[in-house]
């Protein structure tokens, strides 16, 4: 899981995104350990604000906060998260599309099914925040 991580992160030249990402998968997810790892990951390596941080979950209403690319990129992150109708609609596909090239785009659909995947993981096991991965 961890080189399929790197992998999937690695074809994305903005690491803070792959953090906004991996959080917002996250909250949805309810994953605290994860959650508490990539927010300390996103401020000190990364310099995230704790402002967007905080906006992460009500990204939609948060204006101007957050630029159209990032925008794209949550809102397939959520599309892919949550799947309750079995698919993601074509709307934020393409709105992804618009924003990444084909192969950004294939290592943004792969690093957000690596964190939810992580997530269950830690989830499933009752991994607190600070708590051993492994």
């Amino acid at each position: 899981m961890q080189s399929l991580s790197a992998a999937a992160k690695k074809g994305l030249a903005d690491p803070a995104l792959t953090e906004l990402v991996s959080i917002r998968a996250s909250q949805l997810n309810q994953c605290a350990f994860c959650l508490d790892m990539h927010v300390d990951i996103a401020v000190e390596k990364h310099g995230e604000s704790a402002k967007r941080i905080a906006l992460l979950s009500a990204w939609r209403e948060s204006g101007d906060a957050f630029n159209d690319r990032e925008k794209a990129a949550l809102a397939l992150t959520e599309a892919i998260t949550l799947l309750t109708d079995g698919y993601v609609p074509d709307e934020a596909y393409d709105a992804a599309a618009k924003h990444f090239t084909e192969p950004e785009l294939a290592h943004l659909i792969a690093t957000i099914a690596v964190i939810n995947n992580w997530n269950r993981l830690m989830v499933s096991r009752r991994i607190e925040p600070g708590g051993p991965a492994w």
